[in-house]
């Protein structure tokens, strides 16, 4: 597996994410696809400017254009304070192989050689067993329950933290 910035043909792919009433289930159901070309633009210039890391997970052997799902990492006002936030989606036929928790502790060890990110935080649905899972196995510390909002919907989540810079070896790299 590696990452790879997104571009602006993932277009197709961020509709199989985010557009998908399964892959959508735990994030308040699908997004409408009229939105989903400006968001990869905005994507692609936030990547580019390198004010956010939006990462592509490409799996081993894949064809040109495949991509397995996306992990991002991005400043998020919470609170009246910019944190960093980290979330990622993995496409059904790659769930279940570890692609997901691969990616994400790609990008945390990238953040911790990088050093400006700070604790990273992550929201996952408090019934999405999976991404909880991940969080747990890489060492996030579980803060509790909130209800968070994405794409203008209220949902309930579990707040996880993880600091780079807080790991044997870190500070070394």
């Amino acid at each position: 597996m590696r990452l790879r910035d997104v571009e602006p043909g993932d277009a197709g792919a961020y509709v199989r994410m985010r557009c998908d009433p399964v892959m959508m289930a735990e994030l308040g159901g699908p997004l409408p696809v009229e939105g989903i070309a400006d968001k990869v633009r905005r994507d692609v210039l936030a990547a580019a400017a390198d004010r956010s890391w939006i990462k592509m997970i490409v799996p081993d052997g894949a064809a040109p254009g495949e991509v397995a799902g996306s992990v991002t990492l991005w400043p998020n006002e919470e609170g009246g304070e910019v944190v960093s936030e980290i979330g990622w989606m993995v496409l059904p036929e790659f769930q279940g192989h570890g692609v997901g928790k691969a990616a994400v502790r790609a990008v945390l060890d990238l953040a911790a050689r990088d050093g400006r990110w700070g604790p990273v935080h992550a929201h996952p649905a408090t019934t999405n067993g999976p991404s909880n899972g991940i969080c747990r196995t890489l060492g996030f510390r579980l803060l509790g329950e909130r209800e968070v909002d994405f794409a203008g919907r209220l949902l309930r989540v579990n707040h996880w933290v993880f600091d780079p810079l807080d790991r044997p070896g870190a500070a070394a790299e």
